[in-house]
């Protein structure tokens, strides 16, 4: 491919994606969805993070799609820190130092 075929390509999956997600805020944006539509959609983060997350835990490229004890540990206490104090910015500040003192301690 030469780098005005990838750019087409990369125009007209821009061009879908905005397509899309027009079809649903742009059409249906100003009315008020059902109560049962909204019940689901509060569920959304809650099933893409999961599917976002396990690979990179459970076989990560740093390791060649080996499993890290260290980054097994390290997603462990980033779930406990945010089931106690139910706060992302905390999970996240946890994830991140102790992702890198058990890859420290863990060699």
């Amino acid at each position: 491919m030469n780098g005005a075929e990838v750019w087409i390509v990369i125009l007209a999956l821009g061009a879908g994606t905005y397509l899309i997600r027009f079809s649903f805020l742009g059409l249906i944006g100003s009315r008020r969805l059902p109560e049962f539509v909204l019940r689901l959609l509060r569920y959304t983060p809650v099933a893409l993070f999961p599917g976002i997350i396990a690979p990179l835990v459970l076989s990560p490229a740093a390791t060649d799609g080996q499993f890290d004890p260290a980054r097994g540990l390290a997603a462990l206490f980033t779930l406990g820190v945010a089931l106690v104090t139910r706060n992302m910015l905390a999970a996240i500040a946890a994830g991140a130092v102790s992702l890198y003192t058990f890859l420290w301690l863990l060699g």
